[in-house]
């Protein structure tokens, strides 16, 4: 395993498990357990993805050292502001029976995110977590946060896959130290990834498919990942993409097929905003 490290010193592992989506209790405690049998150290949940307690039940059965561990978790809209957001960390914590949380972000732009950022800031202080930082904050949001915040964000979560590749906002956070991470790395099969030619021709000369190919990418632009399957031997082939690398010519070739644009939602579309505010109220 490769690992970063954020800007306080915390290492983090630069390929992770995440469970969007993995709702029912059993399927998710299974894949976790997989996922650390895989050799999977850094688990990525929410609290709106209603698993928390059952990557919990994982984590304990696993009998894994709780220290071997890199667990995030993200606050959601309807916890925000300072005390609705220290309370629902605290309850994070007991659902995933941990006494401290490596990694807390806050989900989206929406509400009193700075009352939530303070509480994090002020749990940060207190050692119950190792590292803060945000999900889904575009340029401008992200940078207001960072100008008037004490805790300079260790990671932004932000959509980036090889069809948005997030160049821009890569350089700002580089500006400011803050450690890109990616969800949606396959852009859940969008773009027709997993047949893409360009990603197939440069897997074909390595014998990897696409999907590390596409993991690789990033992996060499200093992005985490954090691969989501419920299926054990895909699990055991994103986790396979140590032992080659892209070169420059391979890496340019993906470049190119960079749109620069979400193939999911924007936040400056107002019926966008509307909905993702009502989830998980």
């Amino acid at each position: 395993m490769e690992f970063v490290t954020l800007n306080n010193g915390v290492k983090m592992p630069i390929l992770g498990f995440g469970v969007y989506q993995i709702q029912d209790p059993a399927e998710c405690e299974r894949c976790v357990l997989d996922a650390i049998r895989v050799g999977y150290r850094s688990i990525d949940t929410a609290q709106v993805y209603q698993n928390e307690e059952a990557v919990g039940r994982a984590i304990k059965k696993s009998g894994v050292p709780r220290e071997e561990f890199f667990i995030t978790t993200k606050v959601w809209i309807s916890n925000a502001g300072y005390d609705k957001a220290k309370a629902s960390i605290q309850e994070s914590m007991d659902k995933l029976q941990l006494d401290y949380l490596d990694l807390v972000l806050i989900h989206q732009p929406f509400n009193d995110y700075y009352g939530t950022y303070r509480a994090m800031e002020e749990l940060y202080k207190e050692g119950k977590i190792r590292a803060i930082g945000l999900s889904n904050f575009y340029p401008d949001r992200y940078v207001d946060l960072v100008e008037f915040s004490e805790v300079v964000p260790a990671v932004n979560q932000v959509e980036t896959h090889v069809f948005n590749q997030q160049a821009k906002a890569h350089e700002i956070m580089k500006k400011y130290n803050t450690q890109i991470e990616s969800w949606g790395p396959f852009a859940e099969g969008k773009n027709h990834l997993f047949t893409n030619s360009t990603l197939q021709e440069i897997g074909d000369k390595y014998n990897k498919s696409t999907a590390q190919v596409a993991l690789r990418f990033l992996i060499q632009r200093d992005v985490v990942v954090i691969p989501k399957t419920v299926n054990k031997n895909r699990m055991e082939e994103n986790f396979n993409v140590f032992d080659f690398k892209l070169t420059v010519e391979d890496m340019g070739k993906i470049a190119a097929l960079d749109t620069g644009e979400s193939l999911f939602f924007s936040h400056y579309d107002p019926q966008t905003v509307e909905y993702i505010i009502n989830l998980g109220k």
